[in-house]
């Protein structure tokens, strides 16, 4: 009878090892129909991996399993010791395939003499079929293992050719690899030119505590090239690693306990060194070397481009930037009369030049710009620059100018309004801010704007959301914003009238716009575009420049800059009535000389000299008293543009009962 139900046994469980269903579903099978034939408390199937390692599976009577790992020889762990403590009676046996052992399986009673012989020669056929489930499992595994590998290879392709540098995508290319060999850390060391150092080049995982240290080795570099080409494997750091080693000092640091390492060829040179590293002993195996040498061969091919990459640019920015950055704000000037229908990119002067290059170079980043210089240098034409040389050239440019509204005006302009929100707001209105969507948004003026709309203006900057005036809806702001100022914004920080988050917000990348006294040679040429751009909206436009209207044209100090100049060229085409442009023609402010150097002044000195700065800031506070502190009236009293007059104000540090 015991040998019909043994052999009933057995036939359950040929079939139940021909399916094909993982190892532990197996196993926990196995002990079900094990249990009525063999009175124990726990089924332990031992599977030797490889040399170093090997898996401990233990399942109860009732099926549950337990999988652990262990590395031969640890003795933190003997896994043929698990669940001594209690039991009393044991039967085992070998698993072999052919002549080669491949594990063991045994049983464990908490009764004592709990087996019989019967039971041995049961437990035995039982491991003949494990060698076969055993078997099965590792084809199985292998093959899955083998799939995942080609799969995980085919997206580290596509992930590195996304970038030329591989550092910037290090911990993604780690996760796509990590499924087809499990590891913590992934890390990537190079060599240092002298062939004597190394440094750690990228690494996911963990931190390096000095990422530019370069570590000294104790190797010749012929001894190096030799062993650079080779794999191997770290078993247990703690063991085979010196701890007063720079390579010991490293994976202690991490805290790795294995590693598997594989040379990065670079040419007929070695870039450096790829690193799997545990944080458990044993977990790589001489199967891993091969899919590891794959996946350096892929870095190896991308490190390849990153380096060409980079020396071209090298070489491209040592020899042709300053042609480049010439060229392109030619092309795009051109560009931009064509779109507007007006010249007004002009001037050769090396100030404006430079304006250029910086706006070109700003251009296609979506970084935040802010202009700076005095009024009338010609800020919004620079934003305009800016904006069609981006790639929101295609998008609108809207401009609001922050010194032209009131607060409450500024406001609703700027992010709308819901109907209701004030008396008079009948309906619901976009704001600028929603009408730049896509494109840019130029804040003219920026330094006039109020502090609560300051605040409000900070958030749209670094949460990219606002609200409407009167809405709870959040909005996206899918803007670049171009602001512009001729005012000091350092000086108005001190005195609280500027935000000073709101300030680093918007200069990230600042151009400071020279006025025009300061590239005179730039002059005529504006004054040639004027004649032409206005001459095209008058009856009869004017013929050309006179002599002597150049030489008072390039005398004149233009405080108005490029606006007063075209105000000036406009008066005297009408003046000219289709002729040539003469000195009366100009505005008197364009012909006042200056005394000639033989002509004396009828004042006298003091022997101990003057103090400029004083006698400045006494008609200040004379002009802005006769003005009854209108500073637009003061600023004319004093021949002053009105920012000329705030820099004056700041500059003497005028309290407002003052000026």
């Amino acid at each position: 009878m015991i040998q019909v139900q043994a052999q009933a046994l057995l036939a359950s469980l040929a079939r139940l090892v021909s399916e094909e269903s993982s190892l532990d579903v197996t196993l926990s099978h196995v002990a079900l129909l094990l249990r009525d034939a063999i009175p124990f408390e726990r089924l332990h199937v031992l599977r030797l991996d490889r040399s170093e390692s090997v898996t401990l599976y233990v399942v109860r009577a009732s099926g549950e399993i337990e999988v652990t790992g262990h590395l031969i020889g640890d003795t933190q762990s003997t896994p043929a010791d698990a669940g001594a403590g209690t039991e009393r009676s044991r039967l085992i046996c070998t698993v072999r395939q052919g002549a080669r052992v491949k594990g063991a399986v045994w049983l464990t009673s908490n009764e004592a003499h709990a087996f019989t012989n019967d039971h041995q020669e049961l437990l035995e056929a039982v491991g003949d079929l494990l060698t076969l489930a055993l078997y099965h499992d590792t084809v199985r595994t292998t093959e899955l293992r083998r799939r995942e590998r080609i799969d995980a290879l085919v997206r580290l392709l596509h992930t590195v050719a996304e970038t030329l540098d591989i550092r910037q995508i290090f911990p993604q290319l780690s996760e796509t690899i990590r499924g087809a060999l499990p590891h913590d850390i992934l890390a990537l060391t190079a060599w240092a030119e002298d062939g004597l150092s190394f440094r750690v080049y990228a690494m996911a995982g963990a931190e390096v505590p000095d990422n530019a240290f370069w570590g000294p080795t104790l190797l010749t570099p012929v001894d190096r090239t030799l062993l650079d080409r080779k794999a191997y494997i770290i078993h247990d750091v703690n063991s085979e690693i010196a701890a007063e080693t720079v390579r010991g000092q490293l994976l202690r640091v991490v805290g790795a306990r294995s590693a598997l390492r594989v040379a990065i060829p670079l040419g007929s040179a070695v870039f450096g060194s790829l690193f799997f590293l545990a944080r458990e002993p044993g977990r790589f195996s001489d199967a891993d070397v091969d899919f590891a040498r794959r996946v350096a061969d892929h870095l190896a091919l991308a490190l390849s481009h990153q380096h060409l990459a980079e020396a071209a640019r090298r070489d491209a920015a040592a020899r042709e930037t300053a042609a480049r950055l010439e060229a392109q704000v030619a092309t795009l000037t051109r560009e931009l009369e064509a779109r507007t229908g007006q010249r007004r990119v002009v001037g050769h002067s090396r100030q404006w030049q430079e304006v250029l290059a910086h706006a070109t170079r700003v251009a296609q980043a979506e970084t935040t710009v802010l202009l700076t210089g005095e009024s009338g240098t010609g800020k919004e034409v620079i934003a305009r620059f800016i904006h069609h040389a981006s790639r929101r050239g295609q998008g609108p440019f809207i401009a609001i100018n922050c010194a032209a509204l009131p607060d409450q005006l500024l406001e609703s302009e700027l992010f709308g309004y819901e109907r209701g929100a004030f008396t008079g707001a009948v309906g619901a209105k976009p704001g600028r801010i929603e009408l730049a969507n896509g494109g840019v948004l130029f804040l003219d003026e920026v330094g006039e704007m109020a502090p609560s709309v300051q605040a409000k203006l900070l958030r749209v900057l670094e949460e990219r959301e606002f609200q409407r005036l009167g809405g709870t809806r959040l909005h996206h702001a899918d803007i670049r914003v171009i602001a512009a100022t001729n005012r000091n914004l350092h000086a108005a920080m001190k005195r609280g009238e500027f935000r000073e988050d709101l300030y680093y917000r918007l200069g990230v990348f600042e151009i400071e716009l020279p006025p025009l006294r300061e590239r005179a040679e730039d002059v005529l040429e504006l004054a040639d575009m004027f004649l032409r751009e206005i001459g095209e909206t008058v009856g009869r436009p004017a013929a050309g420049f006179e002599r002597d209207a150049k030489r008072d044209l390039l005398a004149y100090p233009w405080p108005g800059n490029v606006r007063e100049l075209r105000n000036a060229i406009e008066r005297a085409v009408i003046l000219a009535d289709g002729g040539y442009i003469r000195s009366e023609h100009l505005p008197v402010s364009a012909t006042r000389k200056a005394p000639a150097p033989n002509e004396s002044i009828n004042t006298t000195l003091p022997a101990g000299g003057v103090n400029m700065d004083a006698i400045e800031r006494s008609l200040v506070i004379k002009a802005l008293a006769q003005a009854r502190h209108n500073k637009t009236r003061a600023a004319k009293l004093l021949g002053l543009t009105r920012a000329q007059l705030y820099s004056r104000i700041e500059k003497y540090g005028l309290a407002e009962t003052e000026s």
